[in-house]
């Protein structure tokens, strides 16, 4: 008998690691700004086709089986089978355009590259604006410091 107890506990180990999206798009590097940004939004507009037409088609082939007429037991449970995994597929697809979307707001959010410059640029004017007003303050303050200096002398 061994010492080692016995168990049914799985024993997790690490996975090795892998690109599960290879890219064979062009390098960044060779593109402009311009170029990428297009391919980017090219490729969103991809993804929210094809979970769009996976919505229509099913919606298309649920109303197909929703027709009435004269069926066997057979017919019936096939096309509820039908429906049941149309409609989980279109499950599938809304939960991806709820990603997509909520992908994009963070996108919008986190690389409002427009908004963060207009926030630096006043930003900027603000801080410009203090150090002038803070420019004068400090000549004034001198002009008072040194005018008493030279009037008591004359």
């Amino acid at each position: 008998m061994s010492d080692v107890p016995q168990t049914d506990v799985s024993r997790p180990s690490a996975l090795p690691s892998a690109n599960l999206l290879p890219r064979a798009s062009q390098p960044t590097i060779d593109q402009n700004s311009d170029e990428y940004l297009d391919a980017i939004e090219e490729e969103w507009n991809k993804k929210v086709d094809v979970e769009v037409e996976t919505l229509v088609d099913g919606m298309v082939d649920l109303v197909s089986l929703a027709s009435i007429g004269d069926k066997d037991k057979f017919r019936v449970a096939q096309e509820a089978f039908q429906a049941q995994c149309r409609a989980e597929s279109m499950i599938r697809a809304a939960h991806s355009l709820l990603s997509i979307t909520h992908s994009m707001k963070l996108l919008l959010l986190l690389s409002d590259e427009a908004q963060i410059a207009n926030r630096r640029d006043e930003e900027l004017r603000a801080v410009q604006a203090e150090k002038e007003e803070t420019k004068k303050k400090v000549a004034a303050l001198l002009d008072e410091l040194l005018r008493p200096s030279s009037a008591a002398t004359s």
